[in-house]
């Protein structure tokens, strides 16, 4: 079964091709308005809003902290209970060095804000904290894909696997709008509408 969303699309298959392509535009948008440099990065707010713009014509939900458990395989994400704590909490880590800032996007994975997407509006926001601190951004594409999700998985434990993924991307190209998009390709990094489960 797809979410709900406000396409009225029922089959999860089509309504991943339609997230995709819509969100797709709108981080281009993003990206092209300005919008993403009038925000203050690291902040909750500031994901909530990324988060908001990518979804807005798909969710309901889109900036919105999610009101369910969920889960992906055996991987619980913060109870919604303490996730309000959680995201304080995140927000006021430090992320001056390269550790520090790969150290809040972990937590923040763990956190998991929202009900779908998260993956991508933190990606965005995680080059936003490296633009910000140390002039740098990601080039996904020198990541393979199977690495950096078993890395992420493993992350909460043992980080070092994603902060050598991360360090090896590292790129000062800032201002590349080929290189920005690699973040949100929805077919790389997937998300994956049958691998969350409720709990």
């Amino acid at each position: 079964m797809a979410l709900e969303n406000k396409l009225g699309i029922t089959n999860s298959a089509e309504l991943a091709r339609q997230e995709e392509k819509i969100s797709k535009q709108k981080a281009l948008e993003m990206f092209d308005s300005g919008f993403l440099a009038g925000l203050e990065a690291g902040t909750f707010e500031s994901l909530r809003l990324i988060h908001q713009k990518l979804f807005e014509d798909i969710y309901d939900f889109a900036g919105k902290i999610r009101t369910v458990n969920i889960a992906k395989g055996n991987f619980r994400f913060a109870p919604v209970m303490y996730l309000s704590v959680s995201l304080e909490n995140i927000e006021k880590m430090p992320q001056k060095t390269f550790d520090e800032i790969v150290e809040k996007y972990v937590e923040m994975n763990v956190a998991h804000p929202f009900r779908e997407g998260n993956g991508r509006a933190t990606r965005i926001w995680l080059d936003l904290i490296f633009q910000k601190e140390l002039g740098k951004a990601i080039d996904w594409g020198k990541i393979e894909k199977e690495d950096y999700l078993l890395a992420m998985e493993r992350s909460p434990i043992r980080d070092i696997e994603i902060k050598h993924l991360l360090k090896n991307a590292l790129t000062d190209k800032i201002n590349s709008r080929e290189i920005y998009m690699k973040g949100i390709d929805h077919s790389y990094y997937y998300e994956g509408y049958n691998t969350f489960k409720l709990i």
